[in-house]
């Protein structure tokens, strides 16, 4: 991942090795409506080659275009980033069924900016699908992840059109929930100078000190806008950050078009999500989006 050209990237081709054939993932900077430089990685993955969408894998030929395929963004839980291995491991799974775009959440990792905590997160995402789209690809699935789970929800409601299927694991419903000892942790970083300091050298997360104003669209009333798009809410049943109420109202939200599963044994976010639950995940996006 060693290739990182200069500029937003939007339109880049995907040159292939001279020797092996193999597509070489690109890594560069976006830049959010906001001017905001967004630490992003391509990867071809299977779409490439068609495999995601049943075409022949011939990797000896230039093979069909990156349109015939499918491409997953995946945005990342708070104090995550690009390079994290959690991150790292989401996206090798999920490259199995198509190409995935990663990226660094503004404030987080080597993106600019500081992390508004899901607001203006929403900028982030959409610079990322713009991105993912640039490459060709007709079918763009968004995988979030705890604080992600729910930038996904908004993006997908705010931007319609944009996405063809959301995923949001281990995401919370509703705004400032405190119920948990994990989430009072979490606002005590949030909110206080100390705790800034704390997810500055402690979590490499650079956090705003101002309050949402205005107070962003929730989860839920986002899940509710997201119809036609199909929504798979996931969650675990051993989540120690969001309770069960949590994705039940997620589900509900979206009607007939979102599907809930409930993980026996699960925790929270991409640490929590093994191999064989992300590659049900790329089973259920390839279904929902041919």
């Amino acid at each position: 991942m060693s290739n990182r050209p200069a500029g937003h990237g939007v339109g880049s081709t995907v040159r292939p090795n001279s020797e092996t054939g193999e597509r070489a993932p690109i890594r560069t900077f976006l830049h959010t409506a906001d001017g905001i430089p967004i630490d992003s990685v391509y990867d071809p993955g299977a779409a490439v080659y068609g495999t995601a969408s049943g075409a022949s894998d011939d990797r000896d030929a230039a093979g069909p275009a990156p349109s015939s395929g499918l491409v997953f963004v995946i945005a990342h839980g708070f104090t995550g980033d690009v390079d994290r291995p959690h991150v790292r491991r989401v996206a090798g799974v999920l490259a199995r069924y198509g190409a995935v775009v990663t990226f660094s959440f503004r404030g987080h990792g080597a993106s600019g900016g500081r992390s508004t905590v899901g607001d203006k997160e929403v900028l982030d995402l959409a610079a990322a699908v713009r991105w993912a789209r640039g490459f060709g690809h007709a079918r763009v699935v968004t995988v979030g992840f705890s604080m992600g789970g729910s930038v996904v929800l908004r993006h997908a409601a705010l931007h319609p059109g944009t996405v063809d299927a959301v995923v949001s694991v281990s995401g919370p419903a509703r705004w400032y929930y405190r119920g948990t000892a994990p989430m009072r942790r979490l606002h005590w970083m949030v909110t206080r100078p100390a705790g800034r300091l704390v997810g500055r050298y402690g979590f490499r997360t650079r956090i705003h000190d101002r309050d949402w104003d205005p107070v962003p669209l929730s989860p839920v009333e986002a899940a509710a806008r997201l119809a036609p798009v199909p929504l798979l809410v996931v969650h675990g049943d051993s989540d120690l950050y969001f309770p069960l109420d949590h994705p039940r109202m997620l589900a509900e939200a979206a009607g007939e078009h979102g599907e809930l599963w409930l993980e026996t044994g699960m925790g929270h976010a991409e640490n929590a999500a093994g191999e064989e639950l992300l590659a049900r995940i790329g089973d259920w996006a390839r279904s929902r989006t041919h």
